[in-house]
């Protein structure tokens, strides 16, 4: 059964950027249509959460199609309209482990022409590699932590540095863990002032949330 595809192509107008496509739970023929209907408007197609199967699949229909695997991202044709800013995001990660959600961050900056780096393994655990990469990461202009486990990352970052902070809970850990919760609870009980959360694992919210602070202020 086909249903009707309502992209909201209105959206770059009201709100500077496009609507991204939740792969995870599309078939591969939903994903095709909603492809070809944002293609043929000359805007830039850009999935989340897809799997390995269904990229190929694409791989394979679209020559320009770029699937980034351990971002779990798909990205078609080009965004003719970035942003033009010179102000930078960080996103720093406490783990390897949490690679997939800070990829994503950094693929949908990208996307709109934003200066980013990625600081990764930076985690509680071993705190002298915080240390050594802050003079650093004090150039960026907006900093995206995400971090599994207990989520501390955010909020010693949040001590330290005086950048507007976004924290992404990731679904990392053991048991008491549960999927990211644990996380999300300390983050969202951080003792650091200002903090704002995301979602769990929502490295594209926290994106699109660091889009909307360069934009207030460049």
């Amino acid at each position: 059964m086909n249903f009707d595809i309502r992209f909201d192509f209105e959206r770059r107008e009201r709100l500077g950027f496009i609507e991204a496509i939740w792969g995870q739970d599309k078939s591969i023929d939903q994903l095709k249509r909603i492809s070809e209907s944002v293609l043929s408007k000359n805007e830039v197609v850009f999935i989340t959460r897809i799997s390995t199967e269904k990229a190929i699949d694409l791989l394979d229909s679209y020559d320009d199609a770029r699937f980034y695997e351990e971002a779990k991202c798909l990205i078609m044709g080009e965004n003719l309209n970035k942003l033009n800013t010179n102000k930078k995001v960080a996103i720093i990660s406490g783990g390897s482990s949490d690679l997939a959600v800070t990829l994503e961050a950094q693929l949908a900056l990208e996307i709109y022409g934003v200066n980013c780096q990625s600081f990764i393994d930076v985690g509680v655990a071993g705190l002298h590699r915080l240390i050594g990469q802050l003079e650093e990461i004090k150039k960026f202009d907006v900093l995206i932590v995400c971090a599994g486990m207990e989520g501390a990352l955010a909020t010693v970052v949040g001590g330290l540095l005086p950048q507007p902070i976004i924290a992404v809970p990731v679904s990392v850990g053991y048991g008491v863990s549960i999927n990211g919760e644990t996380a999300l609870n300390s983050m969202l009980s951080s003792c650091s002032p200002g903090i704002a959360v995301m979602n769990i694992d929502n490295g594209y919210g926290a994106a699109m949330a660091a889009l909307r602070i360069i934009k207030s202020i460049s």
